[in-house]
């Protein structure tokens, strides 16, 4: 038994429920047993690497547990990826075989890999063995291999031991302090960040994990939302905590605001993903949503900082969780202590020490993280200002108002936004209040000057934005490139006037 399995057996009672989904719930004692026949059937099968494609469920979690207990490298594939992602990420990690849930399969069956027919196999599973390529290199010690898309949607495979997952999991649940929390998934099981401290934490805590499909939270792909599901789902869960991305907290947010009422059980709602705004956490709050923004990134295990009740600071991200230390260098957020082995297949990565992070930002004196954006995308005005455009954006859409924003102004003398609206019938004159309020909150430099609308949303469809929804800013400026030189042009008129 693996210390993660043995933490979870000694967390509690073995009649205590630990798994729901519907109506099927998993005792403590039902858990053990079922990944205990898992791993046998894994074993005959004398498997080394598995690839998950399927749904949120108990078995995506019976199954992880079960690669665990015995050293089996894991990769869960994200529901999003497309068929070229699908294979890239196949091939990439040099899995053996392919586990699928009755709803994907034929979405994978028909990989280039050409998988061997279904295979006996437990639970709700359908397994497909792979002719795997024996060239693929992998650090030692790869337990799980998370795959990240960046700007170019190839992902890249971030290799994790599986004592540097339990060290994240057990210093979440030290910092949060949640004893026997009840935690509803509504995060794919494939994010790290719902993974490890929506499943892992909770269950070395003594807890519960609820996890009901993606659809019955109201999940559809990497972007829709049905946000009358979720609010349905959070009522009849009844969940202690949850973990959310900014977009689903502002729709949360906005629903509290209209008079949904979050329920008294809720205590700690970890928000993470990307850039929150200090007024929409102060928003939420306000609306009964007990929000904390932490940070973290795949190649340090997911998270890194967390605000918790007590040990709380606007603008921040909180300190640095117990197994880590955080540091500074030129302005680069640099993290050590839980170090990603490397990059599967890209040996000039393997075993580099602390994680350059990429982030800008800067430790305050009693320890908080404030994080100001990503290096490169930094904007530097044509008047030597240094303004991180995630920033200005967190503001831009922190209110019910903007679905989007992007803003623009590398060598130019000040900012502007393209922006997409929530309602189509959001007028003109509204989005102006807007930016005239958030303008007030901003330095003279990093104020949004002008505007122009987006007809639609930036997405991975039109190619506007990666599959973990970060936009691609220069697509996305080289397809409203005459847009943006037209609010240049009237700018810097009325500037010389």
């Amino acid at each position: 038994m693996t210390d993660l399995l043995n933490r979870i057996s000694q967390s509690g009672a073995a009649s205590q429920i630990l798994l729901q989904s519907g109506e099927v719930a998993i005792s403590r004692a039902q858990l053990l047993r079922r990944v205990e026949q898992l791993v046998e059937q894994f074993g005959r099968l004398n498997l080394r690497s598995i690839a998950l494609y399927a749904d949120n469920g108990i078995d995506w979690i019976l199954t992880d547990l079960a690669c665990h207990v015995l050293g089996i490298r894991i990769v869960p594939i994200p529901l999003f990826f497309s068929p070229q992602q699908i294979n890239h990420t196949l091939a990439g990690s040099g899995v053996e075989a392919l586990l699928t849930d009755q709803g994907h399969a034929d979405k994978v069956i028909d990989t280039e890999l050409a998988p061997a027919p279904q295979q006996p196999f437990a639970g709700s599973f359908k397994l497909y063995l792979l002719d795997a390529d024996q060239s693929t290199l992998i650090p030692d010690g790869t337990q799980k291999i998370t795959f990240t898309s960046g700007t170019t949607g190839a992902p890249k495979g971030v290799c994790l031991s599986a004592a540097q997952q339990l060290a994240v999991a057990d210093s979440i649940a030290t910092t949060v302090a949640n004893t026997c929390p009840r935690h509803l998934c509504v995060l794919p099981l494939s994010t790290l960040l719902e993974n490890l401290a929506g499943v892992y934490s909770p269950l070395i805590s003594g807890g519960t994990v609820i996890v009901p499909p993606l659809a019955e939270v109201g999940l559809a792909g990497s972007s829709g939302l049905d946000i009358n599901t979720l609010l349905a789902s959070i009522t009849t869960h009844q969940p202690n905590t949850m973990i959310l991305v900014p977009e689903l907290l502002n729709a949360l947010t906005a629903a509290a605001e209209c008079g949904w009422r979050s329920p008294s059980s809720l205590h700690f709602v970890a928000v993470g993903g990307g850039k929150v705004s200090p007024a929409l956490l102060q928003r939420a709050r306000d609306a009964g949503l007990p929000a904390y923004e932490g940070y973290g990134l795949s190649e340090c295990a997911s998270v890194v900082t967390l605000n918790v009740p007590g040990a709380d600071r606007a603008a921040s991200v909180g300190r640095p969780l117990p197994h880590v230390t955080v540091t500074v260098d030129q302005g680069e957020i640099v993290v050590s202590g839980s170090e990603f082995l490397g990059y599967a297949n890209q040996p000039d990565t393997w075993n580099q020490g602390p994680v350059r992070t990429g982030d800008l930002g800067y430790i305050d004196d009693d320890g908080f993280i404030v994080v100001s954006g990503r290096a490169k995308n930094q904007l530097i005005t044509s008047f030597g200002r240094n303004i991180s455009p995630e920033w200005v954006e967190s503001e831009l859409t922190a209110g019910a108002l903007l679905q989007q924003a992007v803003v623009v102004g590398d060598a130019q003398p000040f900012c502007v936004a393209l922006v997409c609206s929530r309602d189509p019938a959001t007028t003109d004159a509204e989005i102006d209040e807007l930016l005239r309020t958030v303008n007030q909150r901003l330095p003279d430099y990093a104020r949004v000057l002008d505007w122009c609308r987006m007809p639609e949303p930036n997405s991975k469809q039109n190619g506007l934005m990666t599959d973990n929804g970060k936009p691609k800013r220069a697509a996305i400026e080289e397809h409203y490139k005459f847009e943006i030189q037209q609010m240049y042009a009237i700018g810097r008129e009325a500037i010389n006037q």
